[in-house]
């Protein structure tokens, strides 16, 4: 077998740390609830691409936008209203 390899440095040269920072990684966990919700209602959404919504889909997707709206509230009245702006 013929191992196949780069002949040349790479372009790009990585930084050593690529792990995100800590202020990141808690603005990502304080928005998790909502990312999470956003993800369920595209699903439902692509669901709907290559057939008609039926009256189950069009409920999933209708409760799927309430989670949305929800999560986006509770994000908001928990950061207070300083910070949402």
């Amino acid at each position: 077998m013929k191992l196949i390899v780069a002949r040349q440095k790479p372009v790009t040269v990585l930084p050593p740390d690529l792990e995100p920072p800590d202020a990141e990684l808690d603005a990502i966990e304080t928005e998790m609830l909502v990312i999470s919700a956003e993800v369920e209602l595209l699903d439902a959404l692509i669901a709907l691409l290559d057939r008609p919504a039926s009256e189950f889909d069009a409920r999933r997707i209708r409760r799927a936008y309430h989670r949305v709206l929800a999560a986006r509230r509770d994000l908001a009245n928990r950061q207070g209203p300083k910070e949402a702006a």
